[in-house]
């Protein structure tokens, strides 16, 4: 079985963010898909920091089946959620709440959802075609020695400090969770589900417009160091000075490096920890979320090896990123640029390919 993996699509992401508002762009995935058994769709496929679900799943509606329809009859479409279209799970996780008890949540728990719930019309429109679909969370098993997921609990560890890394501290905090003690998907799920939820329940109920993976906030601040100068190196002192304050109130390791370089590592590491902390039996584990793809040639390949010995692939992002992140000399070959993907077949590595590539 050959199957194609793809994250952080973001469609419906405003200000022309999603590559896929491109019809050319839809039509190299769809060319990609249609050479697959099973197509894997590994979270934030749907924007929903950005405009009510109803809006976000009209874009979808708009390219996702014409992809999936390239795929022909008898195959398989697997939803894996991620932090930007986390309540796609909503009404599954309020249910499984409410049960006496819960069941624990595994490393790949199936998901199902009823008739008139988002995700049910997300199904509908994927299987318009003749194709199969499941979705799971956090993760799901593409082999026994391949497992996938969002990425998105690597948040708790990273030392950079983006909003959802202060948001996963003061949690962590308040619930008197110690980081050492995450070691299943229920624990990251008590820090990081309320602060996805209230994000989405201001995308869905005002026009503030929530950071969206590369854009936002850090993306200026980081722009600006970039660009050096009285304004950068004052920047950076006040990161600096921030971070450290932050780690003395109690919220874990920070580092003021904003880098991108930095940010790479601090997110790669972090992932690595989130694996051995779920005890991940795997030979590769892939993941997406940080919107860089890699290993790429020029990367440390020490840093994409889990304590356990796992090695790590990053399936990248499907989004326009901005000078923050991609110098336009670099663009070329810029481990940041859309169009990444992950194959696997049967028996062999993982090989990471860009499908927008000349």
């Amino acid at each position: 079985m050959r199957t194609l993996v793809v994250s952080d699509l973001h469609i419906g992401a405003r200000n022309g963010r999603s590559r896929l508002d491109d019809d050319e762009v839809v039509e190299a995935l769809s060319a990609a898909a249609s050479q697959v058994d099973q197509l894997v769709l590994l979270g934030d496929v749907i924007e929903l920091r950005q405009q009510p679900m109803r809006d976000a799943l009209a874009a979808a509606s708009r390219v996702l089946p014409r992809v999936v329809a390239a795929m022909g009859k008898g195959r398989e479409v697997v939803l894996v959620a991620g932090n930007h279209d986390h309540e796609l799970l909503a009404a599954w996780a309020s249910r499984r709440a409410a049960s006496a008890p819960p069941a624990p949540m595994t490393l790949e728990t199936e998901v199902k959802w009823r008739k008139r719930e988002p995700l049910a019309a997300l199904a509908r429109m994927l299987t318009s075609s003749g194709a199969s679909f499941r979705a799971a969370y956090p993760g799901v098993w593409l082999r026994q020695d391949v497992y996938a997921t969002h990425g998105h609990y690597l948040d708790r560890h990273t030392t950079a400090p983006g909003f959802e890394r202060l948001g996963a501290g003061m949690m962590s905090k308040l619930l008197k969770v110690p980081e050492d003690q995450l070691r299943s998907p229920d624990d990251y799920e008590r820090i990081l589900a309320p602060i996805y939820a209230w994000m989405f329940a201001i995308s869905e109920r005002s026009d503030v417009e929530i950071e969206s993976g590369g854009g936002g906030g850090s993306t200026r601040i980081l722009r600006l160091l970039r660009e050096g100068g009285l304004k950068g190196r004052s920047l950076q002192v006040g990161v600096s000075g921030l971070a450290k304050a932050l780690q003395f109130g109690g919220l874990g390791e920070l580092s003021g490096q904003l880098s991108g370089p930095a940010l790479h590592r601090a997110e790669v590491r972090g992932f690595a920890t989130a694996v051995s902390n779920l005890g991940v039996d795997a030979d590769y584990v892939l993941f997406g979320h940080t919107h860089r793809a890699g290993p790429v040639p020029s990367d440390d390949a020490a840093l994409w090896v889990a304590p356990g010995g796992a090695r790590l692939l990053n399936s990248g992002c499907w989004v326009h990123e901005g000078a923050a992140f991609i110098r336009p000399e670099q663009r070329p070959v810029s481990a940041y640029r859309a169009g990444f993907a992950i194959e696997l077949e049967d028996h062999g590595p993982p090989r990471l390919i860009n499908l927008l590539d000349a």
